[in-house]
C-alpha cells in the first residue's frame, strides 16, 4: 500500500479523457434508450458544460467582515455572524454566499490531485505511477449523501435550534456557546429536491460521457424519517413531475421553490443502490420517534419541547416550552413562522395537517424502495430484509469483474447515540461472513455505509469526537473491527458519508503498512460543497490497482431568461451557511480549502491481494456480450448503420469494425463516440465484424451481425 504522492495536473488535460476524467462538452449518447425519448424534458436542465472539479472549481468568495476567511479554518473565540442564516433577503448585501468559478485552459487550479501517504511513509516526489493511456478500467460508479430531502413546512422539525444562530446559546464556565447548528435550520432546506434533481442530471452527462456501472446513495435521503421526503428522493431520481410542497401547499403557484416541476430522472441503464442513514431512521437524525413526534408530524400542532440548557445538547420531549418553527412557503425567502417561548402565543399556532409526513418505520422504509421505476428493484433491500427490518446486503456490479460490494448498515441502535455509530451481534457477524466469503471466492471487496470508521486516524490532529458509540462495547469496539477487517486483504475501500466532507484516510494494516485499506468520504448534496463522488477503479500500467475519485460539482444552470435556478440559488445559500455557521466538520485534511474539493488516486499493490484474485485481475479483458446493427438501411440514402453492443469485463476505449473477418480497412476509432459503420454500397446480406480493446491494449473476441439492405438512392 505504499503510495506516491504525485501532481496529477501535469498529465490530465491531455490523457484523463482515456479514464474519462474531464467532460468538456455532452457528445451523444453512447447507449440509445428507450425510456429516454418519452421521458418530459426537465423543467431545470443544467448547464451543457459538465466539468469535474479537476477542470473547473466553485470558488467562494472571502468570507465577509465579521465572518471567518477562509472556509477552512474554525472560527475565532466569541465569532457572531453579521446576520442570522434566515436573513437569506439580506446574504449578498452582507457578503454571503458569493462566488464563481475558476479554472478552465491555462488556469491552475487549487485542488491537487495526489495520492495520500500513510503516516509512516513519508511522501515522495516522484513522476506517477499510472499512465492513464494504458489502463483497463475494471469498475466505474458514483456515489451521493446525506442529500437531507426536507420538508420544510412540516411542523415536527428543530428549526429553532439553528435560525437565529448564534442565539439561543447556553453559558459554560462563563462562556455563552451557541447550541444550535445549520442541521437545524439552513437555508437551503428550500431547495432539496432542487438540487438532486441537477446532481442526476450531472451524473447523466458523465454517464453519457463515460459509462458508469452503477451509483450507490450512503444514507440520509431523507432528513427526518417522512414518508413524503423519501417519496420525493425516489421520484426525482425517477424522474417524475414533483410537487415540493406539503400540507396547504402554499406559494405552489408564485414561490419557486415551491412550484411543482418535471424532474429528469437518472438514466435508465444505471442501477443505483441505498444504504440506510441516522436521519432515515430518527427523528432529526439524533432521537428515536415516540408517540410525540409521530403525532405531531402528522397533525396540526408545531413540536413544543422544552429549552436545551447542555452542551452537547440533550433532547428532552417530555418538557414543554418552546415552538420549534416551520417556513411559511407563501414567502419569497421561507420566512420562520411558529417559532420560539409558547408564552408570545395566546392560543397554540396551527399549521395544515398532512398524513404524507407520517414516519417510516425501518421495514416501511425500505418497502418505498420497490415503489420505483429505476433499477434494480428494491434498490439493494429484499422483501426477506424488510420483514426481518436488517438492511445489509451485497452485490455485484459488474459482469466478469470480481468485485464484491458489501453494504453495511452500521446505524447506531442504542438510542442514546443516533449520530454515530456501532453494530450489534447480528450486524457484526453478517459483516464477517461476508467478509470471509468475498476472501475465499477471491474477490475484491468494497465496504458501503453510512458512517465513516475511523477518519483522520492517521493524521496528526485526528478526528476530534468520536464517531462510534463509546458506550457499546459488545461485540465490537472500532479498533477491534479496524483489526478484523485487516484479517481481509481483498478489502481495498470503505466508503461513507455522514460528515458531510471529501476526506481520505488511509487505514494500514498493523501487520504491513503497505498493505490495508481506504476510508473514502462522500460530502453533502445539501450543504457546502455540495458534491458527490466519481470512481474508476483500473488495473494501472504497473500492474497495480489505482482507484481515481473525484469530487463533481451539480452542474446547476440559470433559468431561460438568465435568473437562477432553484438549484443555482440553492449553492448561493449553501456557501452562505458555511460562512455563518463556520461547521468544522465540512472540512477534512487534504482538501481545498476554498472548493472543498478533494481528487485522488488511490493505489493499492497487487501483492496485497490473494495470488487467485491476483490472476483474475490480470486476466480481465473486454468481452462483447451482445451485438446488433441498428438501421433503416433498406431505404436509407446513407449505408451509415448504429453498432449496438454490450460490454462486460473491463471497459472498451476502442472499436473497430468491417465487413471483413480480418477487419481488413477496419482502423480502431474512439469507443465513446458511439460505434457506427458506414456499409458498402451495394445491396443485399451484410455481415459485419465487431471488436473491441480497452485501455491496456487487450481485445475482445470478434463478433459479427448480418443485415439486410437496399441499394443506395
Amino acid at each position: 500500500m505504499k503510495l506516491l504522492r504525485r501532481d496529477f495536473l501535469k498529465y490530465c488535460i491531455g490523457s484523463a479523457a482515456a479514464l474519462g476524467l474531464e467532460f468538456p462538452t455532452l457528445g451523444s449518447l453512447r447507449k440509445a434508450l428507450a425510456a429516454t425519448a418519452s421521458q418530459p424534458a426537465p423543467t431545470y436542465p443544467i448547464l451543457t458544460t459538465v466539468n469535474t472539479t479537476l477542470i473547473q472549481t466553485v470558488n467562494p468568495f472571502d468570507s465577509p467582515p465579521g465572518s471567518f476567511p477562509p472556509l477552512h479554518q474554525p472560527p475565532p473565540p466569541l465569532y457572531v455572524p453579521t446576520i442570522p442564516p434566515c436573513d437569506i433577503a439580506e446574504y449578498a448585501a452582507n457578503g454571503y454566499g458569493e462566488w464563481n468559478y475558476v479554472g478552465g485552459e491555462g488556469d491552475v487550479l487549487g485542488v491537487p490531485f495526489v495520492s495520500p501517504a500513510m503516516a509512516q511513509i513519508p511522501p515522495e516526489i516522484g513522476p506517477s505511477v499510472t499512465d492513464p493511456t494504458k489502463c483497463a478500467t475494471l469498475l466505474s460508479f458514483f456515489t451521493m449523501s446525506d442529500v437531507h430531502i426536507c420538508d420544510k413546512e412540516s411542523p415536527a422539525r428543530s428549526v429553532y435550534l439553528g435560525y437565529q444562530y448564534p442565539s439561543p446559546s447556553v453559558t459554560v464556565d462563563g462562556v455563552q456557546i451557541p447550541q444550535g447548528s445549520s442541521a437545524c435550520y439552513s437555508g437551503i432546506n428550500l431547495y432539496t429536491t432542487h438540487v438532486l434533481d441537477a446532481a442526476v442530471q450531472t451524473i447523466n452527462a458523465l454517464h453519457q460521457k463515460a459509462p458508469l456501472d452503477f451509483g450507490i446513495a450512503l444514507g440520509d435521503a431523507s432528513d427526518n424519517t417522512q414518508f413524503n421526503e423519501v417519496r420525493w428522493y425516489i421520484d426525482v431520481i425517477d424522474g417524475k413531475r414533483i410537487t415540493p410542497s406539503s400540507g396547504a401547499n402554499l406559494g405552489a403557484g408564485t414561490i419557486d421553490y415551491q412550484k411543482p416541476y418535471q424532474a429528469a430522472g437518472l438514466d435508465k441503464s444505471i442501477k443505483w443502490y441505498q444504504v440506510l442513514g441516522n436521519h432515515d431512521l430518527y427523528w432529526q437524525g439524533a432521537a428515536p420517534v415516540n408517540a410525540y413526534i409521530r403525532q405531531t408530524l402528522i397533525g396540526s400542532g408545531v413540536l413544543n419541547i422544552g429549552p436545551i440548557t447542555s452542551m452537547p445538547p440533550v433532547i428532552d420531549f417530555k418538557s414543554r416550552g418552546i415552538y420549534m418553527g416551520l417556513v411559511d412557503g407563501s414567502t419569497e425567502d421561507g420566512t420562520i413562522i411558529n417559532v420560539g417561548p409558547v408564552t408570545n402565543y395566546k392560543t397554540p399556532p396551527r399549521v395544515a395537517a398532512d398524513p404524507k409526513r407520517r414516519s417510516l418505520p425501518l421495514g416501511a422504509w425500505m418497502a418505498e424502495f420497490f415503489n420505483t421505476t429505476s433499477q434494480p428493484p428494491g434498490h439493494g433491500f429484499t422483501q426477506q430484509m424488510i420483514q426481518e427490518g436488517f438492511a445489509c446486503y451485497h452485490f455485484y456490479p459488474k459482469a466478469d469483474v470480481p468485485v464484491k460490494v458489501i453494504v453495511l448498515d452500521n446505524i447506531d441502535r442504542t438510542g442514546t447515540a443516533c449520530a454515530k455509530s456501532s453494530l450489534d451481534q447480528k450486524r457484526y457477524n453478517w459483516l464477517i461472513k461476508e467478509l470471509k466469503a468475498g476472501q475465499k471466492a477471491d474477490e475484491l471487496m468494497i465496504i458501503c455505509s453510512h458512517v465513516p470508521v475511523a477518519p483522520y486516524a492517521q493524521e496528526s490532529t485526528p478526528e476530534p469526537w468520536s464517531l462510534w458509540n463509546t458506550n457499546v462495547t459488545k461485540p465490537v469496539t472500532e479498533q477491534e473491527l479496524i483489526a478484523q477487517l485487516h484479517q481481509y486483504p481483498n478489502l481495498v475501500l470503505w466508503i461513507a458519508g455522514h460528515v458531510h466532507r471529501n476526506s481520505i484516510t488511509p487505514q494500514p494494516s498493523t501487520d504491513n503498512p503497505e498493505y490495508g485499506f481506504y476510508m473514502v468520504e462522500t460530502p453533502s448534496l445539501r450543504d457546502f460543497p455540495q458534491q458527490f463522488r466519481r470512481f474508476q477503479i483500473v488495473r494501472n500500467s504497473d500492474d497495480n490497482l489505482s482507484t481515481f475519485v473525484l469530487s463533481v460539482d451539480h452542474a446547476a444552470g440559470p433559468m431561460a431568461d438568465g435568473s437562477p435556478s432553484p438549484a443555482l440559488k440553492s449553492r448561493q445559500l449553501a456557501i452562505g451557511a458555511q460562512q455563518i455557521f463556520a461547521n468544522p466538520a465540512q472540512q477534512g485534511p487534504g482538501m481545498d480549502p476554498n472548493s472543498c474539493a478533494y481528487n485522488v488516486e488511490l493505489v493499492t499493490q497487487l501483492s496485497q491481494l490473494s495470488r487467485e484474485l491476483q490472476a483474475k485481475i490480470m486476466n480481465i479483458s473486454p468481452v462483447v456480450s451482445s451485438f446488433e446493427i441498428i438501421g433503416n438501411a433498406g431505404f436509407a440514402k446513407s449505408h451509415v448503420v448504429t453498432l449496438n453492443n454490450t460490454v462486460v469485463g473491463s471497459t472498451p476505449t476502442q472499436y473497430r469494425a468491417s465487413e471483413s473477418s480480418n477487419f481488413s480497412g477496419g482502423a480502431w476509432q474512439p469507443y465513446s463516440s458511439g460505434p457506427s459503420f458506414t456499409l458498402s454500397a451495394t445491396a443485399g446480406v451484410k455481415t459485419v465484424y465487431f471488436q473491441v480493446m480497452d485501455g491496456s491494449g487487450k481485445e475482445s473476441a470478434a463478433v459479427s451481425g448480418k443485415i439486410r439492405v437496399g441499394a443506395a438512392v
